[in-house]
């Protein structure tokens, strides 16, 4: 279950911002799929959850927006993280026409529980 932040320049149109919501959370899927996770293409509550914060009064960036992903570490999604970070980064691209930003892909030792 993937986290994804998304903090962005107060520059962005609001119309970019929804197609990063709609787009996000399968192009993140893709991303970090692996056989421990694999992605069944049929999101589901809580499969991904997705936050937008616009950048604050003191908050320094050069980017348009930044991506940040969050993703249970395992080896098989480690092996090749910049490749998963650079494919999710020309998706985003693809989706928005934009090339001005980031993506960082963290993959922490976490565990997840949710109820139904």
């Amino acid at each position: 279950m993937p986290l994804i932040e998304v903090v962005h320049s107060p520059d962005v149109p609001e119309e970019t911002l929804h197609r990063l919501g709609d787009a996000l959370p399968h192009l993140v899927s893709l991303a970090v799929e692996c056989p421990e996770e694999p992605y069944d293409h049929n999101l589901k509550p809580g499969d991904v959850e997705l936050r937008f914060r616009q950048l604050g009064p003191f908050d320094r960036s050069g980017l348009a927006f930044v991506v940040e992903v969050r993703s249970k570490w395992f080896e098989s999604r480690a092996a090749n993280r910049q490749e998963r970070a650079d494919s999710l980064h020309e998706g985003i691209e693809k989706a928005t026409g934009l090339s001005d930003f980031g993506v960082y892909l963290s993959l922490p030792v976490a565990a997840w529980s949710q109820g139904d």
